[in-house]
């Protein structure tokens, strides 16, 4: 069964400018306590009110246990969550969090390659402080279109050196991604975070070659591929005792939602994680842009917000 997700009211103790349109919030408990363990990849909810909530990757140090870490990229023609958090929150706000949560998890391997396009490098600070440790050969290679608009880039160049590769647009043009996948091991790891062409680029190339898939971490999702009409199915709650109808014009959430169930969302684009739900029986037809093709052959859970059955049944851990 998922393990019940927490919500921490902590307070910003610091905000720092990362570059041009970059903040970051070091968050804390108002009483200096210590915070829940977290690993490279995971990211926090920010629960800003008016039922604005929205996810940000943790990009501090884990082992400094009673502060985190976060850095946004105001977006003004976004959805309006990092425009809140650029101007509402300063040192001394209150802020209400959920998680953290890790769908982006850093495997052991004796190579990476690290691929970050703007603000996706977030994820990958703490990526490359673990690399480092454990003595894997890595490389960083990080793009975005001048070196103003790309967050923590001088620090990272000045503690790894040559290991680091700034590629702003206005200097060197279009990344050479093929050469930097083709010249990998075969025991290599490849983790990007950062637009939509960035990530299709790499996977595109991962394919064609025949390299295992990138991992990759989204801040949309991903394009959907071609599926036939949306049909009713029956959805059966294995806890609670509830058989209920999804019609063909809404999805698993919100029927859930319709009778009452309880059970935490956020995106609802299938990008965050926030609303998987184990399965216990039936196929789901996966629509999220988070399970790897691994995961979504073995259906052990599935993104309520919005995905659907396969079937005529589905089986849930609710």
């Amino acid at each position: 069964m998922t393990a019940p997700e927490r919500t921490l009211d902590l307070v910003v103790t610091a905000r720092r400018e990362e570059a041009e349109g970059v903040v970051s919030l070091t968050l804390a408990r108002p009483d200096g306590g210590p915070l829940p363990d977290w690993t490279p990849g995971a990211h926090l909810d920010l629960l800003l009110g008016d039922g604005l909530e929205r996810q940000y990757s943790l990009c501090g140090d884990p082992a400094e246990g009673a502060a985190w870490t976060v850095a946004v990229l105001r977006e003004p023609g976004g959805r309006g969550g990092s425009v809140r958090v650029h101007d509402a929150l300063r040192p001394g706000t209150g802020v209400r969090v959920r998680g953290p949560r890790n769908h982006f998890a850093l495997l052991p391997a004796p190579q990476y390659l690290f691929v970050a396009g703007g603000v996706g490098i977030t994820p990958l600070v703490p990526m490359l402080a673990a690399a480092e440790a454990a003595g894997a050969d890595w490389t960083l290679l990080y793009v975005g279109r001048s070196r103003a608009t790309m967050a923590f880039a001088g620090e990272l160049a000045e503690r790894y050196g040559p290991r680091v590769l700034l590629r702003p647009r206005d200097e060197h043009g279009r990344p050479d991604l093929a050469a930097h996948l083709d010249a990998l091991g075969e025991r290599a790891e490849v983790y990007c975070c950062g637009p939509r062409p960035l990530l299709e680029a790499v996977e595109q190339h991962c394919e064609r070659t025949g390299r295992p898939p990138a991992r990759v971490e989204r801040f949309q999702p991903r394009e959907a591929a071609a599926a036939g009409a949306d049909r009713p199915f029956t959805l059966v709650l294995a806890r609670s005792g509830l058989t209920l109808t999804v019609p063909a014009d809404a999805s698993v959430l919100q029927t859930l939602r319709g009778a009452g169930v309880d059970v935490l969302y956020s995106c609802e684009q299938g990008t965050c994680g926030t609303c998987e739900t184990d399965v216990l029986e039936g196929r789901p037809e996966h629509r999220d842009s988070l399970l790897t093709e691994a995961e979504r052959a073995e259906s052990a859970s599935m993104m309520v917000c919005v995905s659907r059955c396969l079937g005529e049944r589905l089986v849930l851990d609710l």
